[in-house]
């Protein structure tokens, strides 16, 4: 897609988000007539972050306040069903309002040569709209959905994104069902212009299927399919930050064994979560080299990749508010320059879920680590609490190694360089303590549709401390911690 459409796709919805914002603002009050709904929701987000380049450059540290703001509106008229959300984003630094934003941003002094992905304190998006039509079947649960929507998956290792997709899914209560195709066209940002270059000319083909053959414990399938037809820069040409590094068909293929380890509300007091993923395909890999200050690109190779992931995680209920429990995580690594036995991820996932048993999601690699499943493995330790409706608190213990510790990882929060030869990547302590309230002013026909409580105050946090892998002149701790306020009318 040429970067004209794409910056004219986020003019359209800028406009669009302004539109809704002013609309959805005055109506957010307005008595709601039949099956149609309007509402707002505003969010307060104080960031601190020390050092994610753990000191190995310039910057790096953040201290910010924002406000976001995300007006929706959902009509339904027998099966048909209609949703879309805005956003405005204000803040006093390039600070993190959204969950679901990536860790390959650019900052304001990154020093990038391109600032198609540079982001602003203040920016109107778009984040969903959709149209869905519930009558395929008889069965409640089954929905054929199109347009900009979040992909979902319990445990978000696979899918957890806001994207353009056609998605059918059918949920009941002995099986759950998935297939769709989806692709990313524009970040419908007005202050970005370009996708991130694993995103260009990317399809994602989809589908999971889990049936529950006892109550509480589930198995299943699931299987996706990336094809990557975007061009690398040919050989003499400059690389920048948006050029491709990798294009080829990968498929995952993954089986899975869930005793409700995601589902919080679950009676069981043991809870377990199981799975193995193997990713098979053939990708192009761009080379390249330095020249002067620049780097240019030499050619590409040719790469098979065959790689597995595996996820395991144990939670036992001490009581009804004490949980405590355990998980372990590995991405295989290593290969050589015509194949590849380093796993990667489907690139749509965030990596936060509810693992810990309690409401509050958080991510499964460390709140400051944040890592991806690829060349490493994880080993965490948890306790969670509730206390009463009101309160839950999580604290986890991770600790990180890479497998080939002669090659990189994937994407992570920290962008400082690792030293061949060794393994140890860190350990990090994370905290996440929730405050809920009661329904507050969200109208009671409103609040039947949505999940969680009208209004929270959320601190989330974690520390990390480099290991040998990132040498001994890195910075001896990392940390990032939010407090975000939030509040649905």
């Amino acid at each position: 897609m040429s970067k004209d459409f794409r910056m004219t796709l986020n003019r359209i919805a800028s406009s669009l988000g302004l539109g809704m914002s002013v609309l959805c603002a005055s109506s957010a009050w307005a008595a709601q007539m039949s099956d149609d709904s309007f509402g707002i929701d505003f969010k307060i987000t104080a960031q601190s972050e020390d050092d994610r380049d753990l000191g190995t450059r310039g910057g790096g540290d953040i201290t910010g306040l924002g406000i976001d703001a995300r007006p929706w509106v959902y009509a339904q008229r027998g099966d048909w069903s209609a949703f879309a959300m805005g956003q405005a984003v204000s803040a006093t630094d390039i600070i993190e309002t959204d969950t679901l934003d990536n860790n390959d941003l650019d900052s304001e002094d990154s020093g990038s040569s391109n600032d198609g992905r540079v982001p602003d304190k203040s920016y109107l998006a778009l984040r969903e709209f959709w149209v869905d039509y519930a009558g395929l079947t008889a069965y409640p649960g089954e929905h054929l959905r199109l347009g900009r929507q979040r992909l979902r998956s319990d445990e978000g290792t696979w899918r957890d994104t806001n994207i353009e997709a056609l998605n059918w899914s059918f949920d009941t209560t002995l099986l759950n069902a998935q297939v769709g195709v989806a692709q990313r066209f524009s970040e419908y940002r007005t202050d970005l212009d370009e996708l991130a270059p694993e995103d260009e000319d990317r399809t994602h083909l989809f589908a999971d299927v889990a049936t529950q053959w006892t109550p509480g414990h589930w198995v299943g399938v699931k299987l996706h399919h990336s094809r990557d037809d975007g061009q690398l820069p040919r050989a003499g040409e400059r690389v920048d930050e948006l050029s491709k590094r990798y294009t080829g068909d990968l498929t995952w293929l993954g089986l899975h064994a869930d005793g409700d380890f995601f589902n919080p509300r679950s009676s069981n007091p043991l809870n377990y979560w199981a799975q193995v993923t193997w990713l098979t395909g053939d990708t192009d890999q761009l080379e390249q080299s330095i020249v002067g200050d620049e780097r240019i690109a030499s050619g590409s190779r040719n790469q098979d990749v065959n790689a597995w992931g595996l996820d395991l995680g144990l939670r036992y209920s001490l009581d009804e508010r004490w949980k405590v429990g355990g998980a372990y995580a590995r991405g295989s690594g290593g290969g050589d320059d015509d194949s590849s036995k380093q796993f990667m991820q489907t690139g749509l996932e965030s990596n936060r879920s509810s693992f810990t048993g309690v409401q509050s999601r958080m991510h499964r690699f460390g709140e400051a680590f944040r890592g991806e499943l690829s060349n490493l493995q994880v080993a965490s330790a948890f306790s969670s609490m509730t206390f009463g409706e009101d309160y839950d608190a999580s604290l986890v213990y991770h600790r990180f190694w890479r497998v080939d510790d002669n090659q990189d990882i994937g994407d992570s929060g920290i962008i400082a360089p690792l030293q061949d030869g060794e393994a140890d990547i860190g350990q990090e302590l994370d905290l996440v303590v929730t405050r809920y309230f009661k329904q507050g002013l969200l109208p009671a026909a409103v609040s039947e549709q949505l999940d969680e409580r009208s209004a929270l105050v959320r601190f989330r946090g974690g520390v990390f401390k480099p290991g040998d892998a990132y040498g001994s002149e890195a910075d001896s701790l990392m940390h990032r911690a939010f407090v975000d306020f939030i509040w649905r009318f």
